[in-house]
C-alpha cells in the first residue's frame, strides 16, 4: 500500500450483515475498523447486496461496500490502514470523479441527436454540457403525452404507431421495470446515475446492486433530463420522425423529417431504439453498413409474488427489510445447444401490451418503484441467431413480424393476445382456464396454443427449459402457470457497423449509431453510457477545452 498518496476514504468490502440486524452501519463499521464509533465523522454505502444463499444455515444477509471517513482525518486514515493492512477488504477507496466534458462552440450545424431514448438523452445532454446546443428529434410524443396514448390502447383503443410502449420521450425503457442493472463496468456508469438521482430518481440507485426506478418514477425522470438539455441550450422536437438522410461524399449532409422539411447536418447521433424498423428500411437502402445480428424471443410467464418471495427467501418472506424477490435463471438444450434463459424479470408488475405496429401483438414486462402489484412476471426467450432466419440484413426483423402478427391472428385480432398454462404448453393441449394468476396483459387476453405463433425451434426448447427450470425453483412450471405471447423485442436483430475507436458509422462520416438500436447495448443503463460514450467520442475528436 502507497502510503505516500494523500488519502481520502477507508473502503470496507464484503460486510455481511444478518438483514434483520438491528445495529447501525456506523457501529458496525466502526467494529469493523476496531475503533469507537465517535472516531468515524460518516460512512456512506456504496454497494448493497441481498444474499439469500443461507450458507450452512446462516440467515440471509445484507452484503455491504462502505465508504468510512474518520473524524481525526488523514493520520488516523494512516493508522487504520497499517493496523488492518493484511485485510483484503480494508482498503484506500479509490478517487472518483466526474467525467470532464470538453467546452466548445456549435459549429455552422448544431448536431442532431435522432431518438430521446436512454442513448439519445445522454448524448443530447453531454453534448449540450459542452455549449453544443444539440437538436433532438424524437418521432412520438412527450413522456405526459405518450402515457396517455398509451392508456387508451391498452383501455381498448386504437394503437398510436409513434406513441406507445416502443416510441416517444424516455424510449422503451420509460415503460418497464426500470432496471439499472448491467453488465457493462464502464467509469461512465456513476455520471449516468448521478444525472438520475438529480432528475428526481431514488437516491438508493447509488449503491443498490439491483437498482430500479419504476416506471412511475421515470416519466419524471425523463421529463427533468429533456429540462435540462433545454436549460443547456438544446433544443427538443417531438412528432419529429426521421424519414430520410442526405449522404455525400465527404457523409451526412441533411436529415429529413416527416417526409417533407430538410435539417441540414454534418454530425447526427442515432439513436433510434430496437424496433424503429422503418429507419433500419431506410438506412440499408442509403448504404449504411449494416449486419444481422442474434437476439432472443419467447413469452411472458407470470406467477404470485410471494410465491418468488417464499422460494428465494423461505420462512423470511415477506419481511419489511426484504426487496420483493427476483430469479434468473438458464438452460443449454443438450441435443441442440440452445440456450434459454430468464429476462426483464419485473417483481411485482404487468405484463403489457408493447406493439409499436398495427396488427401485431407484442409483449413486456414493467414495474412500479413499489413493485406492489403482486404478481412477478418474466421473459423466457430462446437465443435466436441469424441461421434461424436465412440470408439479409433484415430477416431477423421480418422474423419477428411474422410472429407478432401470429400473435395478433391468434389472440383474435383486436390486440388481445394469446395465453397458455404451463400445464397445456407442455402436454401439447390448450384452452385451459384454470390460471395459477389472473393474466395481467390489457387489453385483455384469449386462450390459444402457443405453439402456433412461435417456430418449432423455440417451443421445442422451451419443452425443455420449463421442467428444468422447475428444479431450481420448485412449481415454477406449476401447470396453471400462465404464459403471454409473443416477446419478440429483447434486443435490435441487426447492428449498424461502427468503428470501435471512433464510433463513427463504418463509410458514412459524421454519423454515430448509439444505444439498443444500433445493437450496442442492452438495457437503460448500457444505453445511455453508449450515448454519453457517442458524444465523448465526437467532442474528444472535435471540441478542445476552454
Amino acid at each position: 500500500m502507497d502510503f505516500g498518496v494523500k488519502l481520502q476514504v477507508i473502503r470496507i468490502r464484503n460486510l455481511a450483515v444478518p438483514f434483520d440486524e438491528e445495529t447501525s452501519l456506523k457501529e458496525l463499521a466502526a467494529k469493523r475498523l476496531m475503533l469507537p464509533p465517535r472516531q468515524l465523522a460518516g460512512v456512506v454505502i456504496v454497494r448493497k447486496a441481498v444474499d439469500a444463499r443461507r450458507y450452512h444455515g446462516a440467515p440471509i444477509q445484507f452484503v455491504y461496500v462502505l465508504d468510512v471517513r474518520l473524524a481525526d482525518g488523514e493520520k488516523q486514515e494512516r493508522k487504520v490502514l497499517q493496523r488492518l493492512r493484511r485485510d483484503r477488504n480494508v482498503e484506500q477507496a479509490p478517487l472518483s470523479l466526474p467525467t470532464e466534458v470538453p467546452q466548445g462552440q456549435p459549429s455552422e450545424h448544431r448536431p442532431v441527436v435522432v431518438g430521446f431514448g436512454p442513448a439519445g438523452i445522454f448524448a443530447a445532454l453531454t453534448l449540450a454540457r459542452a455549449g453544443m446546443q444539440p437538436l433532438v428529434l424524437e418521432r412520438g410524443h412527450d413522456v405526459d403525452t405518450r402515457h396517455a396514448d398509451i392508456a387508451k390502447f391498452w383501455q381498448g383503443g386504437a394503437l398510436n404507431p409513434q406513441s406507445n410502449v416502443q416510441f416517444g420521450e424516455g424510449g422503451a425503457g420509460t415503460f418497464s421495470d426500470g432496471k439499472l442493472t448491467t453488465r457493462i463496468n464502464d467509469p461512465h456508469m456513476k455520471d449516468v446515475i448521478e444525472a438520475f438521482v438529480a432528475a428526481g430518481a431514488p437516491e438508493e440507485i447509488r449503491y443498490l446492486h439491483k437498482p430500479h426506478i419504476g416506471t412511475d418514477i421515470l416519466r419524471t425522470v425523463v421529463k427533468n433530463l429533456r429540462r435540462e438539455v433545454i436549460r443547456l441550450g438544446g433544443e427538443v422536437r417531438f412528432g419529429a420522425r426521421v424519414t430520410d438522410l442526405e449522404l455525400g461524399a465527404e457523409g451526412v449532409e441533411a436529415v429529413i423529417v416527416n417526409d417533407d422539411e430538410r435539417i441540414p447536418a454534418d454530425i447526427v447521433f442515432l439513436g433510434i431504439g430496437h424496433s424503429a424498423r422503418d429507419t433500419y428500411q431506410m438506412l440499408l437502402a442509403r448504404g449504411v453498413a449494416m449486419e444481422a445480428k442474434p437476439f432472443a424471443m419467447g413469452v411472458r410467464i407470470e406467477h404470485p409474488q410471494e410465491f418468488i418471495d417464499r422460494a428465494q427467501y423461505g420462512e423470511d418472506a415477506g419481511k419489511e427489510r426484504l426487496p420483493v424477490a427476483d430469479y434468473a435463471l438458464t438452460y443449454k438444450d443438450p441435443v441442440t445447444g440452445r440456450g434459454a434463459y430468464s429476462f426483464c424479470m419485473c417483481p411485482g408488475g404487468l405484463v403489457v401490451a408493447a406493439a409499436s405496429e398495427e396488427q401485431r401483438v407484442v409483449t413486456n414486462g414493467m414495474s412500479n418503484y413499489r413493485r406492489n402489484s403482486g404478481i412477478a412476471n418474466g421473459a423466457l426467450l430462446v437465443q435466436v441467431s441469424p441461421a434461424d432466419f436465412g440470408d439479409g440484413v433484415l430477416a431477423g426483423m421480418r422474423l419477428q413480424q411474422e410472429l407478432e402478427g401470429l400473435a395478433f391472428d391468434l389472440g383474435g385480432r383486436d390486440y388481445y393476445a394469446p395465453v397458455q398454462t404451463v400445464g397445456d404448453f407442455l402436454k401439447g393441449t390448450s384452452g385451459s382456464r384454470d390460471f395459477l394468476t389472473r393474466p395481467t396483459y390489457a387489453p385483455g387476453t384469449r386462450p390459444a396454443d402457443l405453439h402456433r405463433c412461435l417456430p418449432d425451434f423455440i417451443t421445442q426448447t422451451l419443452t425443455g427449459a420449463l421442467p428444468w427450470f422447475d428444479r431450481k425453483i420448485p412449481g415454477f412450471a406449476d401447470a396453471g402457470a400462465v404464459m403471454t405471447g409473443v416477446e419478440t423485442r429483447s434486443s435490435a436483430p441487426c447492428r449498424i457497423r461502427r468503428d470501435r475507436e471512433s464510433l463513427v458509422a463504418e463509410c458514412t462520416p459524421g454519423l454515430y449509431p448509439m444505444g439498443e438500436g444500433a445493437g450496442y447495448a442492452g438495457g437503460i443503463m448500457s444505453a445511455a453510457v453508449d450515448g454519453m460514450k457517442a458524444a465523448l467520442a465526437f467532442l474528444t475528436k472535435n471540441v478542445h477545452t476552454n
